[in-house]
């Protein structure tokens, strides 16, 4: 697993020691960040299910501002803060040891420009976050990762992979 472009590209990443973590796809990574490339420059991002945090490490690699990652794993939390530290940016970067729903449910509207998500394939989470998202907007661009089976309202873009969808929702 590395950092497909930008600053940081070639950089590779260390991943969880848990099986059970299923951290993004190269291939998907790289085809979710070029279609957010017009809002990468300076964005604040946030990574909801952060896991290694190779989403929202990606986007500053090309050229986002700065992230903050939720995740409670104790695996991914290792393996995030291990790959921050990698590539030296502990400025640019929060890590919240938190519930990524209840995080998200507290945010004010407009607190980021962009905001990923990457839960548990198949579960209801995603449907719900959605829809907290849009009763109240955290950020401007909302990117979700999700299994290619799971029936997502149509978004601004979406792209399909083998087992994938990314859908980018816009408020």
């Amino acid at each position: 697993m590395r950092i497909i472009a930008g600053k940081f590209a070639d950089r590779h990443l260390i991943p969880p020691a848990d099986p059970r973590v299923r951290p993004t796809a190269e291939h998907v990574r790289a085809g979710l960040l070029d279609l957010l490339a017009p809002y990468l420059a300076k964005a604040r991002v946030l990574d909801l299910f952060a896991g290694t945090g190779a989403l929202g490490l990606e986007a500053i690699s090309r050229g986002a501002a700065r992230c903050d990652f939720v995740e409670f794993r104790p695996a991914s939390l290792h393996a995030l803060k291990a790959n921050i530290a990698l590539l030296r940016l502990v400025e640019k970067t929060r890590v919240f040891k938190r519930d990524a729903m209840l995080f998200a449910a507290a945010l004010e509207p407009g607190s980021y420009d962009l905001a990923f998500a990457d839960p548990p394939y198949e579960s209801k989470v995603l449907d719900r976050l959605y829809e907290s998202w849009k009763a109240r907007p955290f950020s401007r661009i909302l990117a979700l990762e999700h299994a290619r089976t799971q029936k997502m309202p149509k978004g601004t873009a979406q792209r399909a992979f083998v087992d994938t969808t990314v859908t980018v929702y816009e408020s």
